[in-house]
């Protein structure tokens, strides 16, 4: 007991002394590997994250009115002052219940071209039509007369707590995003696109965690983004303890008035984006895309038929390897050396889920629906409980 109060207090220290909200290792939550500097997607040098969150109204829900819950999350593999310049990249679908426009070009052409867009299931289109209307009003192809480009949106559906059916994502909701996007420390929880979401019983949203590493003499990143929307809470495991099962009394979900539909219990989506600095070629990162379904299951993802689990991974060497008109030269890590590379990210996959879930905080949406946050001081119990942390 006195281990917890201990653990608690060197939260809220910690929170209040540098604005940052608690993340799961601020808990104690013993993960495996080492994290960057922010154990974020932006320890990958040039990538940058952007938010805008919209939160407005409570009660009964009134299409086009709300309460609304919602937002848009930005990710620019080298910054968005880099402009036009593509990264090798490469996609997965563990189950396809969802969206991520523009990757049929992804894989045909080993290039990611655009941001990396993340709303609810209702503004894809919007979400696209904005950014291609910024891409002209910023001459994002470098005065290139004539251009063609597919943007990337990806999506996870928030209709229990948000008026989804109120569209209300607008253009200058994507330019906020796209205005916002920086490095560094970023906000995980109730930001963005994750802002309405929820994963394994509680509340959900966006989440991010990274990993160092050596092959041979050079040290690597990997870091990963999540809009984690997905999952039963029976099967919610965080370093091994069944905490979903310790847990099944408490906090659940009030749906008051939930919308008709014929979802059942584990259904949602997880949109996870991994980015690395190691030098990997278009069908490497089509192999750490399919590594990612592993974190996922690992923190308790069955990918129901109902969850739309989309996964896009790029990277951010060999920087000149784009060209229209001609030859490059590019290189790439072997085969052979690419473990530490599947190894970081199953763990940073692992971690950005339950990271987001320790920043999110409950909120009450459409109707009086309500998801609760994930109690740290019962979380930090129950990992005493099974020796996870020392009391």
């Amino acid at each position: 007991m006195k281990k917890t109060i201990a653990i608690l207090i060197t939260i809220l220290v910690s929170s209040f002394a540098y604005g940052q909200k608690p993340r799961a290792r601020d808990l104690g939550v013993p993960f495996v590997g080492e994290t960057g500097e922010f154990n974020a997607i932006t320890d990958v040098k040039g990538v940058e994250v952007g938010y805008s969150t919209i939160i407005s109204g409570k009660g009964e829900n009134i299409i086009g009115k709300g309460p609304i819950r919602t937002g848009v999350t930005a990710i620019f593999p080298r910054g968005k002052a880099k402009k036009f310049s593509p990264v090798y990249a490469n996609w997965y679908s563990l189950n396809g219940n969802g969206e991520m426009t523009g990757t049929t070009w992804v894989t045909e052409s080993g290039f990611l071209e655009t941001p990396i867009m993340i709303t609810n299931t209702n503004s894809v289109g919007v979400v696209r039509d904005a950014v291609l209307k910024w891409y002209v009003d910023t001459d994002w192809y470098n005065g290139e007369s004539w251009w063609y480009t597919y943007p990337v949106v990806a999506e996870t559906y928030d209709g229990f707590l948000n008026d989804i059916y109120g569209f209300h994502v607008k253009e200058k909701n994507v330019l906020e995003a796209i205005k916002n996007s920086s490095s560094g420390m970023i906000a995980e929880g109730n930001v963005g696109g994750g802002t309405g979401m929820m994963c394994l019983g509680f509340k959900g949203g966006t989440g991010t965690s990274s990993r160092i590493f050596k092959i041979k003499d050079s040290t690597y990143t990997v870091g990963a983004i999540v809009q984690s929307n997905f999952g039963a809470k029976r099967n919610l495991s965080i370093v091994g303890v069944p905490v979903g099962i310790e847990l099944k009394d408490t906090l659940n979900s009030v749906f008051n008035a939930p919308p008709k539909s014929s979802r059942q219990e584990g259904d949602g989506s997880i949109i996870v984006v991994i980015a690395t600095d190691v030098p990997l070629l278009p069908h490497q990162l089509k192999r750490i895309a399919q590594r990612i379904p592993l974190g996922v299951g690992i923190v308790g993802g069955r990918g129901s038929n109902g969850s739309g689990d989309i996964f896009l991974a790029f990277s951010t060497a060999n920087e000149n390897a784009f060209s229209r008109n001609k030859t490059t030269a590019v290189e790439t890590m072997s085969n052979d050396q690419l473990m530490p590379v599947f190894e970081a990210t199953v763990q940073a996959v692992e971690e950005a889920i339950i990271n987001a879930m320790v920043a999110a905080e409950t909120m009450e949406g459409i109707n009086g629906n309500k998801v609760y946050a994930l109690p740290h001081d019962l979380l930090i119990k129950t990992l005493e409980k099974y020796n996870r942390i020392k009391k």
